[in-house]
């Protein structure tokens, strides 16, 4: 049975050696790695859903690399960029870092200088992972909030009283309390602070 790798490293180059040459380095670290010769060979393949990095010659075939960047950021792929170069420039490595590359690397590089920027990517990649798996669980856990647990949410995250609180929504204090328990246990938090946290996390916004 293929053992699933954990990450990956996807090479676009249209110089072969390259692509080689990179294969190589890659799988000497014990990282899997796929190469393509454009942009669109890469967009026609189903990229999993672990922790990646896109390894990115800027002067390709029909779409540039930097166009390309611009091409995934618009389709929502949020995969950190290490751009490669034989012909780079002041102003095209400053416009691909602005955009969020995580390093602009002239060809010929050092073989540590793209492992240190690709092991780099990949933490990266893996920590926005993480946080997009950690949102998803909170927000399944408001979810299971009823309405009125929501009204009461808000209004505890406001800083409100549960004497206030009561008086707000025109139920009594004990009322309050029952709720506020109940959305403590539902949404797992320990303190106010923790649920503080995750309203800010849900984008949750405070009551007036």
């Amino acid at each position: 049975m293929e053992v699933k790798p954990e990450q990956i490293v996807f090479v676009v180059d249209d110089d072969e050696s390259m692509r080689v040459a990179l294969t190589y380095l890659f799988r000497s670290m014990s990282l899997h790695v796929e190469v393509f010769s454009t942009a669109t060979a890469l967009l026609e393949s189903t990229l999993p859903n672990i922790a990646s990095c896109l390894v990115l010659d800027i002067r390709l075939p029909g779409v540039n690399g930097l166009e390309f960047q611009d091409v995934l950021a618009k389709a929502g792929i949020h995969i950190p960029i290490v751009f490669m170069t034989g012909h780079g420039d002041i102003p095209m490595s400053v416009k691909a870092m602005k955009a969020g590359a995580i390093d602009f690397l002239p060809k010929p590089f050092r073989d540590q200088d793209m492992l240190d920027a690709v092991i780099r990517a990949l933490e990266q990649d893996r920590k926005r992972r993480d946080g997009e798996k950690a949102v998803s669980r909170l927000r399944h856990l408001f979810e299971s909030l009823t309405p009125r647990e929501r009204e009461v949410l808000a209004l505890v995250i406001s800083g409100l009283m549960n004497k206030q609180i009561a008086h707000r929504l025109e139920v009594s204090e004990i009322t309050v309390k029952i709720h506020r328990g109940h959305v403590m246990k539902k949404m797992e938090a320990r303190s106010l602070a923790d649920l503080v946290r995750m309203a800010e996390l849900l984008g949750i916004k405070r009551a007036n």
